[in-house]
């Protein structure tokens, strides 16, 4: 009985050992850098919705600390995320029989320069867009509005994380 529980015991082993780095979005290699910082992205869209500056920069902060063991720094970070909203844009996607918009489309694009001091090599600078459709009778305020800019700010911010971490 004990030669199965020693074997058991291997094989449980050898299964582990197997495994690399990992987190909840998939294998990622080993992070070299501890700390990380968002410096602030500013709204430069031609277009200017207030606040979402303030939020995409919060929803990259959270998303980073969320899914690494990383710490937020307010300078001198080892990964550096940096750059500004270029663009907010509402375009109507289709039209009813009588000229009118039958579903409107939102999209932000943020260009992002990315810098890990500890291997330049990860370093880009690159945008990253999406968009959120809603009917063509709503108004682009209120809830509306919020549900659009969290579903387009987490899908943003899952492809920067993906691109400068994950390596995906």
């Amino acid at each position: 009985m004990k030669k199965i529980y020693s074997l058991f015991a291997f094989l449980s082993l050898l299964m582990l050992s197997g495994c690399g780095y990992y987190n909840f979005t998939g294998r990622t290699g080993q992070i070299d850098a501890k700390t990380f910082q968002v410096n602030f992205f500013q709204n430069n869209a031609d277009l200017v919705e207030p606040g979402i500056d303030r939020t995409f920069t919060l929803a990259l902060q959270d998303l980073i600390m969320n899914q690494t063991n990383l710490n937020l720094v307010s300078n001198g970070g080892d990964l550096v995320y940096e750059g500004e909203i270029t663009d907010y844009r509402i375009t109507p996607m289709t039209a009813t029989a009588d000229q009118q918009a039958a579903q409107n489309r939102l999209s932000i694009r943020v260009n992002v320069r990315f810098m890990n001091k500890k291997k330049e090599t990860d370093d880009f600078e690159k945008s990253f867009e999406f968009y959120y459709d809603f009917a063509g009778t709503s108004l682009p305020t209120g809830s509306v509005l919020n549900t659009a800019i969290t579903t387009i700010f987490e899908r943003i911010t899952q492809d920067i994380f993906n691109e400068s971490l994950a390596k995906w």
